[in-house]
């Protein structure tokens, strides 16, 4: 139990791993005082995020919904472009096109039979992108309102280059994940400068701890130290919008504003599931969310999908394709005002029992 309001150790882990269940007891704060108090970050909860979504108007047609632009996947890891960009389609866009090296189109079609595909320049048909791609990449974006790049993309050379430009020229929100982030950050510049370029954020980065570890030029540990630090170092650093992944995940912004997703869940711990995020972002973006808004909004969507695949056991195991297949049933649930699973909750007001729904307030 503690007093007042909840504390950053009843959230963060390791701390919050030991804390059992947490009830939270009033005992008097002026409401006032509290909205004009500082807070370390907000915990992310349903009735929130729900106020963020997009509308879905009846009269609506695909162009309304927004169009996005996955550039993913290369020869052995076709899968991660066709999770990020059935993630997006799945989020509510509009249209997805899915940008594969030429030689892997066909299989890219075949994946995703709902996105459209191009082929690009495949120097020896390797299987991998390169800054020979980047002509028709660029006219590829043109029009498209959001890009979602990185996943199962390769770290060569070619591949660096291609996202580098891609990065500085390309003016449209973009998701960066995975080797996007990896070969960004041998070249940390290309990230700076994309974020001064205007005033607010328009790159939204997902790393997990390893990946942030790159990009702050330091080591696993010390992101795990204090992960709101991390994330807030690398969101003012790089003008970006940071989702650092991993248990009680955060989200920050380059003004300072924090929040935090305060599942662990074992379920996510599986391979393709950042793919579904970073997808899954992107198409919130596209129907023209904030890039702060719908980075929240997906990881809580994304979290919540966890543990509906997962059977509502939020240790899973679960596949990453199975996240992706239960956003719908998350969609209609956030939408029709449920009560997110009790993983994504943890926190309780003193008095209600820990059941769904109708649990009775009890004297403590």
């Amino acid at each position: 139990v503690t007093f007042g309001l909840p504390k950053p150790a009843h959230v963060l882990y390791p701390a919050a791993g030991l804390c059992g269940r947490v009830w939270v007891a009033d005992i008097g704060f002026p409401r006032a005082l509290l909205d004009e108090a500082p807070a370390a970050f907000e915990v992310l909860e349903e009735i929130q995020v729900a106020a963020w979504l997009p509308a879905r108007p009846p009269a609506a047609h695909k162009g309304t919904f927004g169009h996005v632009l996955v550039v993913a996947g290369s020869r052995g890891m076709a899968g991660a472009g066709s999770l990020a960009a059935r993630a997006a389609l799945l989020a509510g866009a509009g249209l997805v096109t899915w940008a594969v090296p030429r030689s892997l189109q066909d299989l890219a079609a075949s994946l995703v039979p709902e996105a459209l595909t191009a082929g690009l320049a495949d120097p020896g048909e390797e299987g991998v992108l390169s800054e020979g791609a980047w002509d028709a990449l660029r006219e590829l974006a043109t029009g498209r309102d959001v890009v979602v790049a990185g996943p199962g993309l390769s770290t060569r050379p070619g591949v660096a280059r291609l996202v580098a430009r891609m990065v500085g020229e390309l003016p449209v929100p973009m998701v960066l994940d995975a080797d996007a982030l990896n070969v960004l950050a041998s070249q940390l510049e290309v990230l700076e400068q994309a974020g001064r370029a205007q005033p607010g954020p328009r790159l939204v980065l997902t790393p997990h701890p390893g990946e942030m570890a790159r990009l702050l030029r330091t080591d696993v540990p010390s992101v795990q130290r204090d992960r709101v630090a991390a994330a807030q170092q690398a969101a003012r650093r790089f003008g970006a919008v940071v989702v650092l992944k991993g248990a009680a995940t955060v989200v920050a912004a380059p003004d300072g504003r924090t929040w935090v997703n305060p599942a662990a869940l074992a379920a996510l711990a599986t391979g393709g599931s950042g793919d579904v995020l970073a997808g899954l972002i992107g198409g919130l973006l596209a129907q023209g969310m904030a890039p702060a808004e719908a980075a929240c909004a997906g990881v809580f969507l994304h979290a919540w999908a966890g543990v509906l695949a997962g059977g509502g056991d939020p240790g899973g195991p679960v596949l990453a394709g199975q996240l992706a297949a239960a956003l719908p049933q998350v969609f209609r649930a956030l939408r029709a005002g449920e009560r997110a699973p009790q993983a994504l909750r943890p926190l309780l007001p003193l008095g209600l029992g820990p059941g769904e729904g109708g649990a009775q307030p009890q004297r403590r």
